[in-house]
């Protein structure tokens, strides 16, 4: 009877497992490249500004990607080089066009895609244009703000115009690294900037973010951060450490740090290990984490494994496996307010 007993217990926790495994997904991070957006690259000598050719990408390779992996549906943004080298009547036409080309997608495959839109930053008037337009007009589920552009970082004061419209409209905004403006070229040459310059960038922009209060000035935005956190779970603990000393000698004004964190969510592009997510839980809880690729950014039959191999080590972890429904699933259901 025990040997019954061990063995049903057995079969049933392998079936489950294998029903969990099955979580379809909601990719929080995938990416569109379409050809007027390779063309002005191309135009402007800028294709490898990231150290890393860029991929084609069309709807049929997508939603095959997705069926492969278990994602029943993703987020479109754009992802980097920004397009912007000066000219904003230029950087507009041409993030309208990807604008328009992420809505079409959606309009083509609605219960497979969303779109988060992008903004001919730095221009603000012109960003709070498009803003306005792809939300209320276009139908965006969201907005993708660059890190930073021509030196100029998330949190700076020039934002305030277009934070208080994103505000106003309770909306999502991912947030995606770029090459840093300037950079000096011999700080990292291990290999593309992704590497090592795109967390860096990341986590430079959030604190400059928390250190100014965006958060908890405009409450109704929520943030994603990507690629798991970025240097996160690091420089936050530097960050709360020094914060006394530097209100003390009045280098910084009053931060509410904990308020601005709480209200940030995190993707988990990259593939990050189980013992990474687990890092990024010193900063943020389950409810915020969610399920994402950068397609298509790797080769997909790479993809394919990484994709799997993130959401089995949830799964059969087992801190993180009682979550693995909301953070594969359920969390992004939420924050983008999707309807079954």
């Amino acid at each position: 009877m025990k040997r019954l007993i061990s063995f049903l217990t057995i079969f049933l926790t392998a079936l489950g497992m294998s029903a969990r495994t099955n979580i379809p997904a909601i990719d929080v991070h995938s990416h569109i490249v379409t050809d007027e957006y390779i063309n002005f690259l191309a135009d402007h000598d800028a294709l490898m500004e990231d150290g890393y050719p860029l991929p084609s990408w069309d709807e049929k390779s997508h939603l095959a990607f997705m069926d492969s992996s278990g994602i029943e549906r993703s987020i479109l943004t754009l992802s980097s080089p920004q397009p912007w080298f000066g000219n904003t009547d230029e950087s507009r036409k041409v993030i309208r066009s990807v604008n328009e080309a992420m809505a079409e997608a959606k309009r083509n495959h609605p219960d497979c895609f969303l779109w988060c839109a992008a903004l001919p930053q730095p221009d603000i008037e012109a960003s709070v244009d498009e803003a306005v337009f792809a939300l209320d007009s276009l139908g965006a589920d969201g907005i993708k703000l660059a890190t930073s552009v021509n030196g100029v970082y998330l949190g700076d004061s020039i934002y305030e115009p277009l934070m208080k419209v994103l505000d106003e409209r309770e909306a999502v905004v991912i947030l995606h690294p770029v090459k840093p403006n300037p950079v000096n070229e011999s700080t990292y040459t291990g290999g593309p900037i992704f590497v090592y310059e795109y967390p860096a960038e990341t986590t430079r922009a959030v604190l400059n973010m928390v250190a100014h209060n965006v958060m908890t000035r405009y409450p109704n935005i929520k943030v994603v951060v990507p690629h798991a956190g970025s240097f996160m779970p690091y420089a936050v603990p530097r960050l709360k450490g020094g914060y006394p000393l530097l209100l003390k000698q009045g280098l910084t004004g009053p931060i509410d740090i904990d308020g601005n964190l709480s209200r940030l969510y995190y993707d988990l592009a990259g593939g990050p290990s189980a013992q990474a997510i687990k890092m990024l839980l010193t900063v943020t809880t389950p409810d915020h984490l969610m399920f994402g690729t950068d397609y298509p950014f790797v080769p997909t039959p790479i993809l394919e494994k990484v994709a799997a191999k993130v959401k089995n080590e949830i799964i059969q972890d087992g801190e993180l496996g009682q979550y693995a429904e909301d953070i594969i699933r359920n969390n992004a259901l939420k924050l983008f307010n999707i309807e079954e």
